[in-house]
């Protein structure tokens, strides 16, 4: 069993997600990665030993699994469990709060999200993304158990 080096819920939840990595790797999920290969092709440039170690972090924890595929048993994909997926509001609430209150200018992928978001309630936006990665989590799986 996992221990936590402190009672505190938000250090408890700082011990998995409180690096920035972890964020991205859960957020290129939820955009469709899948792959190693993927993930080391994400804009911020994640080195492949700290992208290793936090796969293991979020699998030990819990919020992914991974199966290889069945004809290229190298390839490993990695998915959200339903554990992983319940983050997901955390993640669309930082980035609102990123767009309130810092005076960045955002990539292809904070546009899209912005974009993609203005004018929808945020339970039925948060709702909605959860419920197309677990049909495309679902499509994904089902061909690789074909």
């Amino acid at each position: 069993m996992k221990t936590n080096r402190s009672q505190c819920p938000l250090v408890s939840v700082l011990d998995i997600v409180g690096d920035k990595w972890s964020l991205v790797i859960i957020r290129d999920l939820f955009l469709g990665k899948k792959t190693f290969t993927e993930f080391m092709k994400s804009p911020e440039k994640i080195a492949s030993n700290i992208l290793s170690n936090r796969l293991d972090l979020l699998i030990n924890h819990g919020l992914l699994k991974v199966v290889k595929l069945p004809h290229d048993h190298k390839t490993k994909i990695y998915y959200l469990t339903t554990k992983g997926i319940d983050i997901y509001p955390v993640l669309y609430e930082m980035m609102f709060w990123s767009k309130r209150n810092l005076e960045n200018k955002f990539d292809s992928i904070g546009h899209k999200f912005f974009k993609d978001n203005q004018g929808v309630a945020p339970e039925v936006s948060i709702k909605n993304t959860q419920s197309l990665y677990i049909k495309y989590r679902d499509k994904v799986l089902s061909h690789i158990d074909s």
